[in-house]
């Protein structure tokens, strides 16, 4: 799989490169005694770019994490990761919807605030609104990706929280330890590298959607033709099985 998803990181990176070139670029505004680089507009498309950003940079992070053991940490990614996916869908449904609701201005008042005072959208109603927004394409009921959602969310926030039955994965070997240094070679190690297809397959779904979004509609083709290529070169063949595409 690696060389499958060193192939994913060219296309998302290439896809990154296009689209970043569609929005104002960063200007540099002072700060304190120096100076920072913002998005001076404060647009929604700029706030997608910038979860863009994030994910394909926490992909890399999963994948070093992965490779040296650290997979309680990979979990933490993973979750992440999910977060930056559900962003993406909700800020470029409201885009191709032509139309913002009042939680995608709280959104954006908080994601540009520097103080982060202000009130967050809560995570079920990004969750909800991006299941609705699915179920127009589909005909199915909004209720299986509500639910499909709060599942990951809740499994992969154990890792975030460290729940016991988690952290007690760290715990075994011979002798018998926590392995505080990475747990390679392991079964678990194997776990977590067959979930980290999960993760990939979202990006390249988030990038599809994103230049949707955008209005570059054969860059949206060419991910969904890569979507599927992917998945059936993973074996996993997810993107075959329709309204699946977001399971495990």
């Amino acid at each position: 799989m690696d060389g499958l998803y060193n192939e994913t990181l060219h296309h998302l990176d290439k896809a990154f490169r296009k689209l970043q070139g569609m929005v104002p670029a960063p200007q540099r505004v002072p700060l304190g005694d120096g100076y920072v680089y913002r998005y001076v507009e404060k647009t929604i498309q700029q706030a997608v770019i910038q979860k863009l950003a994030r994910v394909v940079s926490g992909l890399h992070a999963a994948r070093l994490l992965l490779e040296n053991g650290f997979l309680q940490e990979q979990g933490a990614i993973h979750r992440m990761l999910d977060e930056f996916h559900e962003d993406v869908l909700f800020l470029s449904y409201a885009i191709i919807g032509g139309e913002q609701i009042p939680e995608h201005d709280k959104f954006l008042q908080h994601f540009y605030q520097e103080d982060e005072k202000l009130y967050m959208v809560r995570r079920k109603k990004i969750q909800t609104y991006n299941a609705e927004f699915e179920s127009k394409w589909t005909g199915e009921s909004s209720d299986r990706g509500v639910k499909l959602s709060r599942t990951l969310y809740s499994s992969y926030s154990r890792f975030v929280h460290g729940v016991s039955s988690h952290i007690m994965d760290m715990y075994g070997g011979d002798p018998r330890r926590f392995h505080l240094h990475g747990m390679q070679g392991t079964s678990r190690q194997e776990e977590h590298r067959y979930d980290l297809y999960n993760p990939f397959f979202r990006a390249i779904i988030g990038f599809a959607v994103a230049a949707e979004a955008f209005g570059d509609r054969d860059l949206s083709l060419t991910l969904h033709t890569f979507l599927l290529d992917f998945d059936r070169q993973s074996g996993r063949n997810n993107a075959f099985r329709g309204s699946d595409s977001q399971s495990k």
